[in-house]
């Protein structure tokens, strides 16, 4: 069974945070989980408990320290956690991921960094006041204190106005062109390229191509209204274009995709569903 709880971040940081997370599964000790993670951000995230590893390659397994900065995925990652875990979970908003980070997305999309390695103390000291706090209220003035001691002293640009219109426009309009994505936004398409490889990690074209794959996903899985996969389905030209679309996300066909049993991406496309993520 996957708990999950999810907060709202302080007004003074909804433009860099989309959103708190807290995961717990009381597995039993001996029980391994395979799965796939799909994120629209970059997720700090801090491991409390659980043996936690990312496939790096074929049947390679790495983990990244007890708090990792993982990138955004333009496809699912493939993780494993050993026994039960409780994760700890902080969504960047990539109209603010400049604020609060020197190096461009790109460099970390599809993968991870410890955060301690970039942040140094700062990342120690998150790990240590989130794993020292005794309750989710506790957990979030942890993180934020963190935060909002990181926009002080690394004194990054201010939050993008144009990725954060994208950011939108992205979850309720995957189908627009990207030529008029980037003049809704006030860009040439060379400028939106180059700020969404930046602010995202990845192209405008992979992005939008990934949420209306996870808007199917989404339906596929009964979060949404009954009509809803029908509208859905209708983004694609074809159903071999719906094919390809779900063999390069998640290897499967969407019928295989329907039967398989996938606890960790679905708990996050339930949140998706519900706003939430």
């Amino acid at each position: 069974m996957l708990l999950s709880r999810s907060y709202a971040p302080s007004a003074d940081l909804a433009a860099y945070v989309r959103r708190h997370y807290v995961f717990h599964a009381p597995l039993p000790d001996d029980f391994v989980l395979i799965d796939k993670l799909m994120s629209e951000t970059a997720i700090i995230r801090i491991l409390l408990q659980g043996d936690w590893a990312a496939e790096t390659g074929p049947d390679q397994w790495s983990n990244f320290g007890p708090i990792p900065l993982m990138g955004p995925n333009g496809i699912p990652w493939r993780v494993r956690v050993r026994g039960p875990f409780l994760v700890v979970g902080v969504a960047i908003r990539p109209g603010g991921w400049a604020s609060l980070f020197a190096e461009p997305a790109r460099l970390i999309a599809d993968g991870a960094r410890p955060l301690m390695g970039l942040w140094g103390d700062l990342g120690e000291r998150l790990y240590r006041d989130v794993a020292a706090a005794p309750d989710d209220h506790a957990v979030v003035e942890a993180i934020e204190r963190v935060l909002r001691l990181r926009l002080a002293t690394y004194c990054g640009p201010p939050p993008s106005a144009a990725m954060a219109a994208f950011e939108k426009i992205a979850r309720e309009d995957s189908t627009i062109p990207v030529a008029r994505a980037a003049q809704q936004v006030g860009l040439s398409v060379r400028q939106f390229e180059r700020q969404c490889y930046a602010s995202f990690g990845h192209s405008p074209k992979v992005i939008l191509r990934r949420s209306r794959f996870l808007d199917m996903a989404q339906a596929m899985r009964g979060f949404s209204e009954p009509s809803a996969e029908q509208l859905a389905a209708l983004r694609y030209f074809d159903q071999s274009h719906r094919n390809r679309e779900f063999r390069h996300f998640f290897q499967l066909t969407p019928g295989q995709f329907d039967k398989v049993t996938t606890p960790l991406f679905t708990a996050g496309l339930k949140l998706r569903a519900d706003g939430l993520a």
